[in-house]
């Protein structure tokens, strides 16, 4: 599986409005914060509000912000809002397999393995996780250069 740089960024959204959480984040400020093209996330903010991940306020102090806690989203929350499937084989993206090579696929079991190793990770991460080890980052390199305030890139 490769995950795209619409996930990527997604990401990187959802992380810098969990770091900043209960305040509205404009698109510019964001795509400041994470060297993103504020066309680029223009485009994926409408699959996280379509979720119901993200909200929009308007006006003076308006911009974006997550719509629950950062523990209730897990990596996999994200990248399946974005993606869709995260499966690594096609014939994994329904609840019943629909190949009609099934019964006679020798690899069939190895892409569930790698399907189930995949959940078993983004499934376990959560926002929350990935704010304290930018947190836990920040204080252990506050004093080398740089502006602590600012979100770093995730890749």
């Amino acid at each position: 599986m490769k995950v795209s740089m619409k996930s990527r960024y997604a990401l990187r959204l959802m992380l810098a409005l969990a770091l900043h959480e209960g305040e509205n984040l404009s698109v510019k400020t964001v795509a400041a914060m994470q060297g993103i093209s504020e066309k680029y996330l223009e485009q994926v903010i409408p699959l996280l509000v379509r979720h119901g991940y993200v909200k929009s306020v308007r006006g003076a102090k308006g911009g974006y912000h997550l719509t629950k806690s950062p523990d209730d989203y897990t990596i996999g929350m994200i990248l399946r809002a974005v993606e869709g499937s995260i499966a690594p084989v096609s014939c994994l993206d329904d609840a019943v397999n629909q190949c009609e090579r099934c019964k006679e696929c020798v690899t069939l079991e190895l892409w569930e393995q790698v399907d189930r190793a995949i959940a078993n990770v983004v499934d376990h991460v959560t926002l929350a996780d990935l704010v304290d080890k930018q947190r836990r980052m920040e204080r252990r390199c506050a004093g080398q250069t740089g502006n602590p305030t600012t979100v770093p890139s995730i890749s």
